[in-house]
């Protein structure tokens, strides 16, 4: 075998392990759902703020601490889940007035971009593009999410933590019954936080 080949040879297998090396970087981790809130609030009539929250979420994401923009975050909500504390209005957010739950079970957040950025106190900000499905309608949002922490879990699992909050014009979704008479707000705030679990690196990462 000649030099040169030998030398081909060799670069290929040098690539190869970087290649897996670089793959190995990020780390792993699914969202704990007993560990997770989705709230959202919105204005009624004008005079107060009805608060909700989402009960069934799921999730995966990978953190690349070698390159964070190379991250990734994956977020589903199931939509028959929504409690806000009163059944006949759940029942009517359920309905295709809002929500239309049987013909769109879940909204589904994923991350298309991911800039990492160094807060002031020395946290870590990910600023996350993704696409959002909501009501049959897919859009581009932008969402800050703030890591808390990371560290051991109860259980003895390493974790990490995130909060983020955002705001969402339901109209944007086609959402807008009752904007009209004015007795539902436009606007919907939006607060997430979450926690994930550390998963075996040699363990296949799939979607929820």
């Amino acid at each position: 075998m000649s030099k040169r080949i030998c030398s081909v040879i060799f670069c290929l297998i040098l690539l190869a392990a970087s290649g897996m090396k670089s793959a190995a970087a990020a780390d792993n981790y699914t969202i704990d759902p007993q560990h997770t809130s989705v709230i959202f609030s919105v204005a009624h009539s004008g005079l107060s703020y009805t608060y909700g929250m989402f009960r069934e979420v799921s999730g995966v994401y990978s953190l690349d601490k070698a390159n964070a923009a190379n991250s990734k975050f994956r977020l589903v909500i199931k939509t028959d889940s929504l409690f806000t504390n009163n059944q006949k209005r759940d029942d009517h957010l359920r309905t295709a007035d809002f929500f239309n739950v049987q013909q769109f079970p879940e909204i589904v957040f994923e991350t298309t971009k991911c800039t990492p950025t160094n807060t002031q106190d020395g946290g870590v900000l990910y600023q996350l593009t993704g696409l959002l499905t909501m009501h049959g309608v897919t859009k581009q949002v932008s969402v800050p999410l703030r890591m808390l922490g990371e560290g051991p879990g109860a259980y003895g699992d390493a974790r990490t933590g995130f909060l983020c909050q955002i705001e969402l014009k339901r109209s944007e979704f086609n959402m807008t019954s009752l904007l009209d008479k004015k007795l539902v707000g436009d606007a919907v705030g939006i607060t997430i936080s979450f926690e994930g679990s550390l998963q075996d690196p040699n363990a296949v990462t799939r979607s929820p």
